[in-house]
């Protein structure tokens, strides 16, 4: 007969109850960190050998500016060639995912970064805007299926924006340009598992059909 999974949890849950006292807290932690393992997934910050483009918006130039220098930065001590690494200007945040999107159809990125500064003003066009580009550059990404580093700034004044782009809060382009990597890493992780036990499932079956016609 076959044991059932709860049932030989508490086979083991009894032999752990038949130790000494002084052992049992021991013998459970190692037993609940067993039966919990997981397999953890996550990228690391090696740019080497990848590809990255670069959307920066023009509006609010300064701010701009100092985040496109901080992924550049972040970027180049990660190991990326400065010949792969491509970088669009356009007017304004409203135009960043068409030239994204260009970039991703593309197909010969790793991963993508856009950057870019909206100020809070008297009317409602700022949560109009910072909205249906937030929206276009996450359907972009989810489509395309490529990581984006999000360095769009959405801030109530000049002061928070300066704060965010090399200011006393850090550096925006420079977290886009980390995540961009983190993710395309991880991806090509995940993919890479996903095909090594597609090829483990293959061989498993041709092995198995081996065996029948064996015997």
């Amino acid at each position: 007969e076959h044991k059932c999974h709860c049932e030989e949890q508490s086979d083991e849950a009894i032999q752990v109850l038949r130790l000494p006292r002084s052992l049992r807290s021991l013998a459970m932690t190692a037993t609940l960190e067993i039966v919990n393992m997981a397999h953890i997934h996550e990228g690391n910050l090696i740019g080497t050998g990848k590809r990255l483009g670069i959307v920066v918006s023009r509006y609010n130039e300064v701010i701009t500016k100092a985040l496109l220098e901080g992924a550049l930065n972040h970027l180049r001590r990660s190991g990326v060639s400065e010949s792969n690494i491509e970088v669009a200007w356009v007017p304004g945040a409203f135009e960043i995912p068409l030239a994204l999107g260009e970039f991703a159809h593309q197909k010969k990125f790793d991963a993508l970064i856009v950057l870019g500064c909206v100020i809070r003003g008297e009317t409602s066009n700022y949560e109009h805007i910072a909205q249906t580009t937030t929206e276009h550059i996450a359907r972009i990404m989810l489509e395309e299926r490529i990581p984006i580093g999000f360095g769009l700034l959405t801030v109530e004044s000049y002061d928070q924006a300066i704060a965010r782009s090399g200011g006393k809060v850090g550096n925006k382009g420079r977290e886009a340009a980390e995540a961009a990597l983190e993710m395309t890493n991880l991806i090509s992780e995940l993919k890479q598992e996903n095909d090594r036990t597609a090829t483990e499932q293959i061989f498993s079956e041709a092995r198995q059909g081996w065996s029948k016609n064996k015997f």
